[in-house]
C-alpha cells in the first residue's frame, strides 16, 4: 500500500514516516498541499495522512475541492484542532477519520490500514492464482498450502501481480505501487525484490519475466510481448 502524509513539521513527519514504513506501507511526504497537489496527480494512494494547519492555510479547503472533482482515496486528518466543530468540518470537507495530536503511532498505523480496507476501490482480501493464495487481511501467503514468510516488499509486489492476473506488470507500475517516490525505476531494486519472492515461492516460477515489458504470473512465453 502506498501512503501520502502531509505534514508541515519536520521532526513529526520523520516519524510517521519512519512508523508508516516499518508496517510495511511505501510512503510519500509533503511539506504544503501544493507538493501534495503535485504527487496527487502523480500517482494514486492508498491512504493521505493530512494535517489541517499547514503553511497555505486549512487544508480542509482544498481537500474540498478534491472532493468535487471526484477524487476519492481515504483521508485521515491528523491534527490539534479536536473540537467536536473542527472535526464536524474535517468530515464535512470530505475527511474519512480523525486523528488528534498527540497520537500513539500504533493508533495511527491502524486507522491507515482500517481506511485503505474499508475504501470501495479498495482489493479483494483473498487472491489466488493455481496453488498460491493470499489472505490480505491476515498477510498470510500459501503455496500450495505451505505458509510462506515475506518480507513487506514481497508481499506487496506478489499482491500486485496477483491483482493483474495474467496480465503483464510493467517494472515501472510495480516501481510507483509498491515503493515511495525517492525509488529508482531503473535501479535493481526490482530485481532484488523479484529474486527474493521467486526464491520463497519456489520451483517452478510462478512469475515470468517478459523482456523489455514486466513480469506476469502463469504460464505465459516470457518472450511475448
Amino acid at each position: 500500500m502506498r501512503v501520502l502524509l502531509v505534514e508541515d513539521e519536520p521532526d513529526l513527519s520523520d516519524l510517521v514516516v519512519a512508523g508508516l514504513k516499518a508496517a510495511g506501507y511505501a510512503v510519500d511526504a509533503a511539506g504544503d498541499w501544493p507538493d501534495a497537489d503535485v504527487l496527487l496527480d502523480l500517482a494514486d494512494y492508498d491512504c493521505v495522512v493530512l494535517d489541517r494547519m499547514l503553511p497555505s492555510g486549512d487544508s480542509l479547503h482544498r481537500l474540498e475541492r478534491r472532493r468535487r472533482t471526484g477524487w476519492s482515496a481515504p483521508v485521515l486528518c491528523l491534527t490539534a484542532l479536536n473540537a467536536l466543530p473542527d472535526r464536524v468540518d474535517g468530515f464535512r470537507s470530505g475527511a474519512d477519520d480523525y486523528l488528534p495530536k498527540p497520537f500513539a503511532m500504533e493508533e495511527l498505523v491502524v486507522r491507515v490500514g482500517s481506511l485503505a480496507r474499508r475504501a470501495a476501490h479498495r482489493l479483494p482480501v483473498h487472491l489466488a492464482h493455481a496453488d498460491i493464495e493470499m489472505d490480505a487481511a491476515r498477510r498470510e501467503v500459501r503455496r500450495d498450502g505451505v505458509l510462506l514468510t515475506l518480507t513487506h516488499k514481497e508481499y506487496a509486489v506478489l499482491r500486485h501481480l496477483l491483482v493483474h492476473g495474467e496480465t503483464v506488470v510493467t517494472r515501472t507500475a510495480l516501481v510507483e505501487h509498491c515503493w515511495d517516490e525517492m525509488a529508482d525505476p531503473v535501479s535493481n531494486v526490482v530485481d532484488a525484490v523479484m529474486a527474493g519472492l521467486r526464491r520463497k515461492l519456489g520451483p517452478p516460477s510462478p512469475i515470468r519475466t517478459v523482456r523489455g515489458h514486466g513480469f506476469i504470473l502463469g504460464s505465459a512465453d516470457p518472450d511475448l510481448p
